[in-house]
């Protein structure tokens, strides 16, 4: 018989290995579904100590937060209230929303209920489209799943957890960095906590489409392939089929789903490409049985052939411009449409074609306006600085966040390359890790090139060369490189002299000087416009002498929140690289930048349906 020391060691020991619930990869397009909002105002309550999570021996609780309970009587003891909580928007930060929740990383506590009429046969998911950067989901005090990573989305079937009329809807949200998390401790950006992007009850049929994929053939120009996937498809249903139409162009086409519910298709058409000064958009409706879709797609080739880029087999410049995810109009984290025009509309003023989305995926909302608008895009996963390559772990949560960021966007025409990674060291660890997530990056999406940042190696002449052995695993070369800022004089810049041992297309994906709006002196003042803008006309010159450059974008269209960022009077918690100052006031760089892009290349002209 086991002794009793044992056994509770025994029991101890069950309470970690129980399997979590992680969870489903997301639906393609959740705004074409019937949909619930739950976007609005919600419960909150800080748990610095997660007593609303863990009991006094550090294991789940039973008696959490999550069940958001009510005292019977007068004598119970219950230590929590989202009754008479706080609240905040969401979406939405919490650190612009409440003073004291600034500097805030940690546990906090969402809640709110939800009302779904009558339940269904139909199939229930809860839908966000992301939190910041754990979430345990719990409806009617009973755990849904669990998610780890501050940018993607995710979904949970709750056919078993919810009832007809109101339901309690808690949601535990951890922000606290970690170095086997990805993003990990050292990184420029802010870390905004809370359920940043919207939420949704979404109600389909049994049967219905969950994902699909379309977009120019490889080889051919002329022809529309891809695939469509239906998740509840009984299996005994006889040579099940579903339905693409594009209607503008007369195309109509059954595509034969096998047993699992996937069906590939290849379609020949003539159409209009879509481009930065044609941003074409097709409505494609896709149909399984009782369930109905209806998307906004557009059409081009991004292809790499020697140093050059092809965009519908014509060389192109990327005129580009980094940002973070920081709204234009309010305090915190973008999220709106509003926000993504604003944001867009500025970029497109600037002269460029082109958006690197640093260091992140941002929003689906600001990826669809750059389709509309005709701005090419960069996406990335926050792979940065003091990564743990040798961790198999955190390879698993990278692999899992590419993963969920091209399930999201691979529609989107907009995106032209996916980013595997900046500011990160030329180490083997760091090689074997990237290169395994390019295969993959391959295996899911091999219609766009990949891309991350590389070291250089600088020699005893000064000449700047590219042979990390990184790039040979990357389609095009990227290159963070701050001459004038923290590598030399602004003066040194025009003379500097590349060479790469790859012949590969490279950008210049960060440059740049930060200067703190209405400083004004001479161009050797630090952190003065008259620096930033004398290190941009620097670096702008040193980029027409690289011959294998195509394409730049310079860090940042916007000055934006960094917890590195703490010279009083100058950056209180805000990083100055910007053109625009988080007041919207332009700098003196702007012109600078804007001018080379007019040169560059003629202005793209306005679009009609950018509005």
């Amino acid at each position: 018989m086991l002794n009793n020391r044992l056994l509770a060691s025994i029991i101890f020991l069950c309470a970690f290995i129980v399997p979590s619930v992680h969870a489903d990869p997301a639906m393609q397009n959740p705004d074409a579904r019937t949909a619930l909002s739950l976007d609005g105002r919600w419960d909150i309550i800080i748990d610095p100590n997660e007593k609303g999570f863990y009991n006094e021996r550090y294991e789940e609780s039973e008696t959490g937060y999550f069940n958001n309970a009510k005292p019977s009587n007068n004598g119970d003891l219950i230590e929590y209230d989202f009754a008479h909580s706080g609240k905040l928007n969401v979406p939405g930060d919490w650190n612009t929303q409440d003073a004291k929740l600034f500097l805030y990383e940690g546990t906090l506590w969402y809640h709110r209920d939800f009302d779904i009429g009558k339940k269904t046969e139909q199939q229930y998911n809860i839908y966000f489209g992301a939190v910041n950067y754990r979430a345990h989901v719990y409806i009617n005090g009973k755990k849904v799943g669990s998610h780890e990573g501050g940018f993607t989305p995710f979904q949970f079937p709750i056919n078993d957890f919810i009832k007809s009329g109101v339901n309690s809807l808690v949601v535990k949200v951890d922000n606290h960095r970690a170095r086997d998390h990805v993003t990990t401790l050292a990184n420029g950006w802010w870390n905004y906590g809370g359920i940043t992007r919207s939420v949704k009850i979404i109600q389909t049929p049994k049967a219905h489409i969950q994902d699909y994929s379309l977009q120019l053939s490889n080889g051919e120009a002329d022809t529309i392939e891809g695939w469509i996937s239906v998740e509840g498809l009984d299996k005994s249903t006889e040579h099940p089929q579903a339905e693409i139409r594009i209607p503008e162009l007369n195309i109509t086409h059954k595509v034969n789903l096998n047993k699992n519910g996937k069906g590939e298709f290849s379609i020949p058409t003539k159409l209009q490409p879509w481009s930065p000064e044609s941003p074409k958009l097709y409505t494609v409706d896709l149909s399984y049985q009782q369930d109905l879709l209806r998307d906004k797609i557009g059409f081009r080739k991004i292809t790499i052939e020697g140093e050059d880029i092809l965009l519908n087999d014509k060389s192109i410049f990327l005129k580009g411009i980094s940002l973070h995810e920081e709204s234009p109009l309010h305090e915190g984290r973008a999220w709106s449409e509003e926000d993504a025009r604003a944001i867009l509309s500025q970029a497109k003023e600037l002269g460029c074609n082109f958006v690197r989305l640093a260091h992140y995926p941002h929003s689906e909302t600001l990826v669809r306006m750059a389709d509309k608008m005709g701005l090419m895009l960069w996406s990335e996963i926050p792979l940065s600085r003091s990564v743990l390559f040798n961790n198999p772990a955190v390879y698993d949560k990278a692999e899992n966040q590419l993963t969920e960021m091209i399930a999201r966007d691979k529609n989107r025409a907009a995106i032209i390359l996916w980013s595997l990674g900046s500011n990160t060291a030329n180490t083997s660890a760091r090689l074997k890790f990237i290169s395994e997530l390019v295969q993959k990056a391959h295996e899911l999406d091999s219609s766009r090139p990949i891309t991350a940042t590389v070291e250089v190696e600088v020699d005893s002449k000064g000449v700047h060369l590219i042979d990390d052995p990184l790039a040979a695993a990357l389609d095009i070369i990227s290159i963070n490189h701050y001459c004038g800022w923290n590598q030399g004089a602004p003066g040194s810049c025009v003379n500097v002299k590349w060479l790469s041992r790859y012949h590969k297309p490279a950008l210049l994906s960060e440059f740049g000087a930060q200067a703190l709006q209405g400083n004004h002196g001479d161009k050797g003042q630090r952190w003065s416009e008259d620096y930033q803008a004398f290190v941009y006309a620097s670096n702008l010159t040193m980029a027409d002498n690289i011959s294998f450059l195509r394409g730049l974008t310079p860090l940042a269209l916007r000055d934006f929140r960094s917890p590195e960022s703490g010279l009083s009077d100058v950056q209180d918690f805000w990083n100055r690289s910007g053109l625009i100052s988080e007041r919207g006031i332009k700098k003196k760089a702007w012109g600078v930048l804007h001018d080379y892009y007019s040169r560059k290349n003629p202005p793209l002209e306005k679009q009609e349906n950018s509005k």
